[in-house]
């Protein structure tokens, strides 16, 4: 049966090459590189005053930038089950990090796969499942770790030594050297575990940013006032909330003693300047800032670099002109806004993921597109790329006309969002949502409070209009709006997560 549907497969992209390509390129191969945590503003091609990107940014000179690009539920598993499902999470099955990804569901690789494609998953998986619908996995156990890295394969586990974003890029390039069929299109899912928590440096750049201060978001002392008791009850704020393992004031526990040592050349000298300095109150909260923000942007710099190394391969290969690459993040985080790190909130910085393609045979080099998208959309676009159908229980819509050029005249309007993971770490209230190209509307529905956004006016987020008369008819619109959402994508009235005061199955 497998050798028949795999025959029927190839047949399918032979017809699809021929009828759809005129070059005679054939289905385009897909690599998707996906970050962990990395937000938006800490891109150079979104304008990072912080940081500089430069293999992300050559993306986007030579593809599309999407600048609204949002999650549907910001958190690492939820965002994950999304892009392979096709589907929000109350259908998906992962509504926070606690679930597993039931693999009986048909994924975007599966169905590729199906089609003749060869499909391979390398890095971070975090979905408390094996991987299904792959020709080959090598996944990171959980979280996985910043250094010497166990990786589970289809029939085995193997331990690297070295810096985990260094080795999966070395997996990704020995799989499409040596591990492909060169007659067939690939799929390979390359998905970094940087730059998550705690942010390890790797050791090109443990002293990046040492002789620098990165300037600080203007939001970094926020009161929260102005908006829900939401904003107020959380934990994961710069000043009260980050750890000492964070903040590199104990010593990692699980490097080799050469890493261990470069680990000291790099941070003791600088754990016994605090020390001396005795901060407190502003001073500690900036410091403090400081150690996380330069951690975080060295691991992201790895990122780049082997973001570079894979781009220098596909130009090598002769790859480049047929292979579409997605370069995105699980969701965005907070680099100090609003005194935060982490994600969960429909904030902006939490709520927008970056979103880059680039496809040199049919995307025109340095585009930037404006529209409303979703991670929702990412199966649909890269089995319609491939010429498969899409199914119609997928919910989000393919992105292959406006990577085109081209608006369809029924685009969306406004996305929804909804997080469910409370009580739990960051104490993050549960809530949804609605966002037009203007407004934002959330209910923290628990608690039954409301935001109301003006984006225009205020960006920032830092002054909630619910209650202001001048915005009531908006208020109205927005509360219907979000209704028709919940009804188009079968939201149900009651948590499938259960609420607090319930009993845990």
């Amino acid at each position: 049966m497998t050798n028949v549907r795999r025959l029927i497969g190839l047949a399918a992209l032979t017809v699809f090459a021929l009828a759809c390509d005129d070059d005679g390129a054939g289905p385009p191969n897909i690599l998707f590189v996906f970050a962990d945590d990395h937000a938006a503003h800490a891109i150079g091609a979104y304008g990072s005053r912080i940081n500089q990107t430069p293999n992300i940014d050559r993306l986007a000179s030579e593809g599309m930038l999407f600048r609204n690009a949002f999650v549907t539920n910001s958190i690492c598993a939820p965002s994950r089950a999304t892009i392979l499902t096709g589907q929000f999470s109350h259908l998906n099955g992962v509504l926070t990090n606690v679930e597993a990804f039931d693999t009986t569901k048909v994924t975007f690789p599966a169905l590729l796969r199906q089609a003749g494609y060869q499909t391979a998953v390398i890095g971070k998986w975090h979905l408390k499942s094996r991987p299904q619908g792959f020709d080959h996995y090598e996944v990171l156990r959980g979280q996985g770790p910043y250094y010497n890295p166990l990786l589970l394969t289809e029939t085995d586990s193997v331990r690297y030594a070295g810096y985990t974003t260094d080795i999966l890029t070395d997996r990704v390039l020995d799989w499409l050297e040596h591990g492909r069929d060169a007659e067939r299109p690939f799929l390979v899912m390359y998905q970094h575990k940087a730059p998550h928590r705690n942010w390890q440096p790797g050791p090109d750049h443990l002293t990046a940013y040492d002789d620098v201060t990165i300037p600080e978001p203007a939001t970094l002392f926020d009161d929260y006032a102005g908006r829900t008791s939401a904003a107020r009850t959380q934990e994961m704020t710069v000043a009260h909330h980050l750890s000492d393992f964070d903040l590199k004031l104990t010593e990692p526990g699980d490097l080799s003693e050469r890493q261990l040592a470069r680990w000291r050349d790099a941070y003791d000298p600088k754990n016994r300047a605090f020390r001396a300095a005795s901060l407190t109150g502003d001073d500690l909260v900036r410091w403090q800032y400081q150690r996380y923000i330069k951690d975080y942007l060295r691991a992201v710099a790895s990122v780049d670099d082997n973001l570079g190394r894979v781009l220098d391969y596909l130009d090598r290969s002769g790859l480049a002109e047929n292979t579409i690459v997605v370069y995105s993040s699980d969701q965005g985080f907070f680099l100090g806004d609003h005194g935060w790190y982490d994600k969960r909130w429909m904030y902006e910085e939490s709520f927008r993921t970056p979103l880059i393609v680039r496809w040199p045979a049919r995307v025109p080099a340095g585009s930037v597109n404006e529209d409303l998208v979703q991670n929702l959309d990412f199966a649909e676009t890269f089995l319609d790329a491939a010429g498969v159908a899409i199914p119609e229980w997928m919910q989000g819509r393919s992105l292959l006309s406006l990577l085109g050029g081209r608006t369809p005249s029924d685009w969306r309007d406004a996305v929804y969002y909804h997080y469910y993971e409370y009580p739990a770490v960051h104490m993050v209230q549960r809530h949804y949502g609605v966002r037009t190209a203007r407004y934002k509307l959330v209910h923290y529905y628990l608690i039954d409070e409301w935001e109301l956004f003006d984006l225009e006016r205020d960006p920032e987020e830092l002054h909630s209009v619910y209650a202001d008369p001048e915005y009531a008819d908006v208020a109205t619109q927005l509360t219907a709006r979000l209704a028709e959402l919940r009804a188009q994508y079968q939201v149900p009235e009651v948590d499938p997560v259960p609420y607090p005061d319930e009993p845990s199955e």
